[in-house]
């Protein structure tokens, strides 16, 4: 049944603090090239990662498990903050179109891919069992995204200049494969679903790929392109401020320069 659909990890102890060590060095390069604000909105996403996880999925819906001798609030804040601060910075720099975007990408996904084998090899602990169902809250999701695309659809054929419309298959493509690279890294590894069938790996990979991150993607991209408009990654306000629809077409003409080339 599509309204239900069990998320499920698997992993060891040392995954946790491995994956702590990397989130500082991501932390450390973003700073290292000035990417203050990126950094910011990272940090608070994955604060609100922690709000929806806990409050929303584990408080309001019960929908949160964890297995016995592991401190469900410790585990979900890790967690959140991880996926929350990756996730959220890999977005930025992509609606930023960094000029680095290639070697970003590349970091977080050899990450997300090694690190559980590494944490599985190196360590003989019992490994940490969490788990979410899903019947509770996809519905409300659902009109999450909904609500978002719809309002940039309408946004569109409203727009009379092409170069003003927002990129929605730009949209769609970061929304759908953070996400993808997040869960595929998952499953590849052995962590999401384990003990479930191959369909039902393939149904939790397919419909959180399509749904979760992607909800977010029309409020992020608007967010972006107000605070952008207005401040510099440096978190310096910008002399000549643009208005959204400037912005917009501003980002829209952009290219994303990479050590390979244009993109």
């Amino acid at each position: 049944m599509v309204g239900e659909i069990i998320a499920k990890r698997e992993f060891s102890p040392l995954y946790i603090y491995l994956d702590i060590g990397f989130l500082l060095l991501l932390a450390g390069l973003l700073i290292y090239k000035k990417k203050y604000l990126t950094v910011i909105i990272g940090l608070i996403m994955g604060v609100t990662y922690m709000v929806v996880d806990y409050g929303m999925f584990h408080l309001i819906h019960n929908s949160r498990s964890i297995s016995e001798g592991h401190s469900l609030f410790w585990v979900l804040l890790w967690m959140s903050m991880s996926y929350g601060f990756t996730n959220f910075v890999w977005i930025w720099l992509w609606l930023s179109k960094d000029e680095h975007l290639l070697e970003w990408s590349l970091l977080i996904l050899l990450w997300w891919f090694v690190c559980p084998l590494i944490s599985a090899q190196f360590t003989s602990a019992d490994p940490i069992i969490i788990q979410r169902t899903t019947s509770g809250y996809h519905g409300t999701m659902a009109i999450m995204l909904l609500v978002g695309y719809l309002g940039v659809i309408i946004y569109n054929l409203w727009q009379k200049d092409k170069q003003k419309r927002a990129q929605i298959l730009w949209m769609l493509a970061i929304g759908v494969l953070v996400q993808f690279g997040w869960e595929a890294a998952l499953l590849i590894s052995g962590i999401r679903s384990s003990g479930f069938e191959g369909a039902n790996k393939l149904q939790v990979l397919i419909t959180n790929s399509l749904l979760e991150t992607n909800l977010g993607m029309p409020y992020v991209y608007i967010i972006h392109v107000a605070v952008t408009s207005k401040i510099s990654e440096q978190l310096k306000v910008k002399e000549n401020k643009l208005s959204l629809t400037e912005q917009i077409k501003y980002l829209r003409t952009k290219k994303v320069s990479t050590t390979e080339g244009k993109m």
